[in-house]
Formats: structure tokens, sequence, C-alpha cells
């Protein structure tokens, strides 16, 4: 076999494989994030300071108190 014909051979496959599989992207859409979930990721925040160390870990059972007063606090919130 000439070495013409093994380059037309592998431009053919190159040229079939493309053309059998195209790679289409997915459009990935976000969710809206609800008017609650905005209210408690701000009292989230505000709250987890109390319930934190100096060293940035939790406190025992800081994290489970942090939840409850955030979601008490958003409550409120207008």
């Amino acid at each position: 076999m000439h070495i013409d014909k093994v380059i037309e051979l592998l431009n053919a496959a190159k040229s079939h494989d493309q053309k059998s599989s195209p790679v289409q992207k997915k459009k990935t859409t976000t969710r809206k994030p609800s008017a609650y979930s905005k209210k408690y990721s701000k009292a989230f925040k505000a709250v987890k300071g109390k319930h934190m160390k100096k060293s940035g870990g939790w406190k025992k059972d800081g994290y489970k108190k942090a939840v409850k007063a955030a979601h008490a606090k958003a409550k409120r919130m207008k």
C-alpha cells in the first residue's frame, strides 16, 4: 500500500467520525431563587457568626442552631 493511500484512508476515517457523532452542548437553565430563600440566605449570614469558633469552625451543634435561628429570623423579615 502506498503512503498516499494510507493518508487518504485516515482522512476519510476522521471525516466519517466527525459526521457520525456531532457534539451538542446542552443548554443548562438555572432556577430562580425564591423570595424566602433570599431572606434565609441573608439571615443565615447574619446569624452564623454567633455560632462559629474564632478559628472558623462550628461550635458544638452550632450549625444546627444557626439554621434554626436563621429560619426564625427569615420569617420575621419583610
